[in-house]
């Protein structure tokens, strides 16, 4: 059976990028681990059928096993995830497959709306960082005051604010595996959601993996990114000291969760303040979490409170 003289250094890389460890890709490609480890220590060389099948399996064109170094790939969008003040570090393999696909769906809808002579979405790139309220006030503009026409029931706002965001010319898409591919999903704790800004073609990316209720903040977070023109990979955390991310936090959480009906809303009187959290998360249609960074913002809990929340 002939060998295939590849590079071991690029297995492990392939290996470790598709996040399977050593037990995990010996399972899949019928082997014992301590085959795997031959291979990839340089001991012994895969057979061209088993490289064919592992280049398949970890999603990398079989070429790459020949190379005398992992490729450089740029990032296709910015990453604005931060631990502290500090990126978080490489995407996922999934992750940058449903970036790749999103740009497919992107240049489509592009193509299709530059040959149907559809004007730029002027809209897009018109706020600016340093203007919050006013970026605030073309959001509820641009969607016709949803938050206003708020539906008793969560499906029913869910369904408008996207129907409201794809009338004004925005690609929506929500996910929670790659693609079509039901044996890759995604991680919720990687991302939240990403944007992609396009004059013709917007993207919005939801993690479907995330509860529904959470991906309502995503939703109004990334067409935040579209309102100011930028692109990127959010995770949304309140820790994230990015100026783009702590705007885009911003804006969605007054836009979903106004100030004036959320002070209105509070419970002063209850013997303590997690009682307001369920019933004022139902009544904005936001999680919990929200409502509780609402209210540290409106000085009504410590920052005590809310992280021991």
């Amino acid at each position: 059976m002939a060998e295939a003289l590849i590079n071991p250094h690029i297995l492990m890389w392939a290996r470790e990028r598709a996040g399977f460890g050593v037990a995990e890709i010996a399972e899949k490609l019928k082997i014992k681990p301590e085959q795997w480890l031959a291979w990839e220590h340089g001991e012994k060389k895969p057979s061209f059928s088993k490289a064919q099948e592992f280049a398949q399996k970890t999603h990398i064109p079989f070429g790459y096993l020949y190379l005398n170094e992992p490729p450089k790939q740029e990032p296709l969008l910015p990453d604005l995830r931060t631990i502290g003040d500090k990126p978080i570090g490489e995407f996922s393999l999934a992750l940058e497959d449903s970036i790749r696909i999103a740009f497919e769906r992107r240049d489509w809808y592009r193509d299709y709306s530059i040959q149907n002579e559809h004007p730029p979405l002027t809209w897009l790139g018109s706020a600016s960082l340093q203007q919050p309220q006013e970026a605030l006030t073309t959001a509820r503009t641009l969607l016709n005051d949803v938050v206003s026409q708020r539906p008793s029931q969560f499906d029913a706002y869910y369904r408008l604010l996207i129907e409201k965001i794809e009338n004004i010319g925005v690609l929506v898409m929500r996910n929670s595996i790659v693609g079509n591919n039901t044996h890759r999903p995604l991680d919720r704790d990687e991302f939240r959601g990403f944007a992609i800004a396009d004059d013709y073609a917007p993207v919005i990316f939801i993690n479907a993996a995330d509860i529904p209720q959470a991906q309502i903040f995503t939703l109004l977070h990334e067409f935040a990114h579209l309102l100011v023109g930028e692109s990127g990979v959010s995770d949304l955390s309140p820790r994230n000291s990015n100026r783009i991310e702590k705007f885009c936090n911003t804006l969605a959480a007054e836009f979903l969760v106004p100030s004036d009906t959320f002070t209105e809303q509070w419970d002063h009187s209850t013997d303590s303040w997690r009682k307001n959290l369920p019933e004022l998360a139902e009544f904005f249609h936001v999680s919990q979490w929200v409502i509780a960074r609402r209210a540290l913002e409106h000085g009504l809990i410590t920052e005590t409170q809310y992280w021991a929340h």
